[in-house]
């Protein structure tokens, strides 16, 4: 029976280690042709820079030939063919899916009408595992354990499926939580009482300077257009935090800066050449986690 990448709570604690250790293989040797004669698909039925190209890199490293498409307009789907008949049909010509859809529980329903792995490289505000991999992974190499790390999420913490999947792959590991967001914004119930129901501790405030000084990492993320169905909703909140160099004063010298990127100007460019930043070296570290998710669900590791 294969196994799939859908859901964070898709791999066991056991398998999300499994996978950082061969992602650390991955970066020490780029190139390892395991997937020699193999075919990945990459379709994304959204816009995608970093996990598309990453995902394509990563196969491409590995040996295996990729196909697929990044707009829907050039497709059959444009003529009305069903998500369904899609994936049946690209299911006959390779031997995994990766796949980015609007729709919350389009990947797993793809997972269901076809016989290979699938990998969900997010489904609207739902999930994005393969970035909370790569999360974890960053978060290893920056503060040398997984365990008792402070983490502060700041921005779309509503809509942004990279926390929900962070948070939920962290409880495995006694985190501490605090939750910066407008009201508009804010951590839906479903998560802390997901977390409740863990007895791990998070607290909660509208004020990104409060709790820039007691976390080991900062995550921020982009207040997202497209997922706001009402535009003057999201003129009210898309400019409401700004990290800026000299708020950095006092931090903790292990503390870093992750971002899921696209940033659009929650952190200024001032930031970048700090000690903290470490957003560009997370998006590099996505193609060694992404080559050992598709080694790994094709049995190759």
């Amino acid at each position: 029976m294969h196994k799939n990448l859908i859901s964070i709570h898709d791999f066991s604690k056991e398998e999300i280690l499994h996978i950082l250790s061969v992602a650390r293989e991955m970066e020490a040797d780029k190139s390892q042709k395991l997937l020699e004669g193999k075919v990945v698909a990459c379709i994304f039925f959204e816009p995608s820079t970093r996990t598309r190209l990453s995902f394509e890199t990563a196969a491409n490293r590995l040996g295996a030939r990729v196909i697929g498409f990044s707009d829907v307009a050039n497709t059959s789907i444009s003529k009305g063919e069903t998500l369904k008949d899609t994936i049946k049909m690209v299911s006959n010509y390779v031997d995994l899916i990766v796949m980015r859809h609007p729709l919350e529980g389009a990947a797993r329903y793809a997972s269901e009408v076809c016989d290979i792995p699938v990998v969900n490289a997010g489904d609207g505000a739902n999930q994005h595992p393969s970035q909370t991999l790569l999360d974890l992974y960053t978060i290893l190499e920056t503060q040398g354990r997984l365990d008792d790390v402070s983490v502060n999420m700041v921005g779309d913490l509503k809509y942004g499926r990279t926390v929900h999947s962070l948070l939920q792959a962290m409880s495995h590991f006694s985190p501490r939580f605090c939750f910066t967001s407008p009201d508009e914004l804010r951590m839906p119930e479903e998560y802390k009482e997901f977390l409740d129901r863990r007895g791990i501790t998070y607290t909660e405030t509208a004020s990104l300077q409060e709790h820039l000084r007691d976390c080991d990492i900062l995550y921020m993320t982009r207040v997202q257009q497209e997922r706001f169905s009402d535009p003057m909703e999201y003129e009210k909140v898309k400019d409401v935090y700004r990290l800026e160099r000299d708020m950095l004063e006092g931090v903790r010298p292990n503390m870093k800066i992750l971002h899921p990127l696209p940033r659009v100007g929650e952190i200024a460019d001032n930031v970048d050449d700090t000690p903290y930043a470490y957003y560009y070296k997370q998006a590099e570290n996505g193609m060694y986690v992404r080559m050992a998710i598709i080694a790994c669900l094709l049995g190759y590791r």
